[in-house]
């Protein structure tokens, strides 16, 4: 009778669940190679994380929440048993005011690219995947055809996404299901390609004796940013131009010959400007100008650059609140200007130690994640407009290529004051280690040390001749791992 109390004490019992957790999951593997599912039962092609990795990087939550246990329960017909991810920890778990809180980890293939909306997280990868996260758990998921998905953003219940092979392809979730999403277009649209492939003028030559019809990146699309407010979507890619879609037909209006080398990153601003970086190592802002045509086309004047240097601009993210316009390059270093001060030069952020691979704004703090497997998290003081660096976030064991910032909505966790911490925000990041971690931020926390340098070492002045930067380390290929070999033998500079 003793035996069997103490065989069923609850110290016993709690010590079999935290065994339990510290197992690996059983998770199966569809079959499927169905292109354009439309469901959440795809295809995965992957190789398997170690064991290693999962139980260092990310020790499985010891809590018996329903968030961890309904993923690994291999007798619930659950459809989040057949996901290749598994998440550790839940979001709205009691945890500290800033830092990891939950981690996804993929085994499908390095993350490329990742969008927020309302209570929904999408993330793209090489494996052609796109899956969509509510809660910190898998809600359903669609793939494509082909190509990586390298961007993503959202427009008004459309899922836009960028590929490898040079297209954008448009979903939009089911009215009658909300895990059901289907492809509704493909830019460009066969029917304009086929109308514009009859006129000769409307061909272009990409390379030696290769023509190709304008509308169309011959590259891969490698970024993506929407002006909802115009209705237009802009697209960079490696092909060097940056294309100018109408959102309510989805016709190509333009064309931009935008820069010597390929287009890394494209950001729209306020009143009209865009902004483009690219691997020749330029930051160009671009005004809109609409024609009188009867389509209602655009047209984009060059304004000035703001940037020239040996180093690949790899991202740029827009303030429209405070009007500052940042740019992250392959030397680590994240460069501002003043849009309020006829693009006055404010100085340089100096957090990471290899290249800065992608950057987001939210309120006033700016996120920047690198090929030094960290973020860096930034806030811009209101008096005097300088930059403190308020902390770093560690964690991932690869390098950091996308990251995404949204309002915390929900209060979390018990017993602690968040409102001497001010606003507090959720981020999430996107790896090359084939994670996606999620990232908890106070506004008003305190600095761990302030890092505002205002050398303009790569400011191209008025009248004045542009002033060149050491080579940074580069930036990140499309061979995934190989890329850190790639930046110090062959200086890839493409993102």
């Amino acid at each position: 009778m003793t035996n069997l109390k103490e065989k069923n004490s609850p110290r016993r019992l709690k010590n079999k669940l935290i065994n339990l957790f510290r197992a690996e999951p059983i998770i199966p593997q569809s079959n499927s190679e169905e292109d354009d599912s439309t469901h959440n039962s795809f295809s995965t092609s992957s190789s398997t994380a170690s064991p290693d990795y999962l139980s260092d990087m990310n020790p499985p939550s010891t809590s018996p929440s329903p968030y961890n246990l309904s993923p690994w329960n291999p007798t619930m017909p659950s459809p989040f048993t057949k996901s290749p991810w598994v998440t550790y920890g839940g979001f709205f778990d009691e945890g500290p005011s800033t830092g990891l809180v939950g981690s996804l980890v993929r085994e499908e293939g390095h993350v490329y690219s990742l969008a927020a909306s309302d209570d929904l997280l999408f993330t793209g990868s090489e494996s052609k995947n796109i899956r969509v996260w509510k809660n910190q758990h898998e809600f359903t998921g669609f793939k494509c055809s082909s190509g990586f998905v390298k961007a993503m953003v959202i427009s008004n219940g459309k899922i836009f996404t960028g590929h490898q092979d040079g297209k954008i392809r448009v979903w939009k979730v089911s009215p009658k299901d909300p895990t059901v999403y289907k492809r509704v277009a493909s830019l460009p649209l066969m029917k304009d390609f086929i109308k514009s492939s009859i006129n000769p003028s409307n061909y272009v030559e990409v390379r030696r004796h290769h023509n190709t019809v304008w509308i169309r990146h011959f590259d891969a699309v490698s970024c993506l940013s929407l002006d909802e407010e115009a209705g237009l979507l802009y697209s960079g890619s490696w092909d060097k131009t940056v294309k100018v879609w109408r959102l309510s037909d989805f016709k190509c209006l333009e064309s931009i010959k935008a820069h010597d080398d390929a287009v890394n990153t494209v950001a729209v601003g306020s009143d009209g400007l865009v902004f483009t970086g690219s691997a020749d190592g330029t930051v160009k802002v671009w005004r809109r100008e609409m024609t009188k045509s009867k389509g209602g086309d655009t047209r984009h004047m060059l304004v000035r650059a703001l940037l020239q240097g040996e180093s690949a601009v790899t991202s740029i993210a827009v303030s429209e609140e405070s009007g500052i316009v940042y740019a992250g390059s392959s030397d680590g270093k994240v460069n501002y200007w003043d849009m309020n001060r006829r693009f006055a030069y404010g100085g340089a952020l100096r957090g990471h130690k290899m290249a800065v691979l992608c950057l987001a704004v939210s309120g006033r703090l700016v996120v920047s994640g690198s090929a030094d497997k960290s973020l860096c998290v930034w806030r811009r003081e209101e008096k005097g407009g300088a930059h403190t660096k308020v902390t770093s976030l560690t964690g991932h064991e690869g390098p950091v290529k996308c990251v995404a910032v949204e309002e915390e909505k929900y209060q979390v966790g018990s017993g602690f004051n968040f409102r001497d911490w001010g606003q507090k925000w959720v981020v999430y990041s996107g790896s090359l280690d084939r994670s996606v971690k999620v990232w908890r931020v106070a506004e008003d926390m305190e600095p761990q040390l302030e890092l505002n340098s205002r050398t303009p070492t790569h400011v191209i002045g008025a009248g004045r001749s542009p002033l060149h930067v050491p080579a940074g380390t580069g930036t990140d290929g499309p061979n995934g791992w190989d890329l850190l070999r790639n930046w110090k033998e062959h200086g890839n500079k493409r993102v």
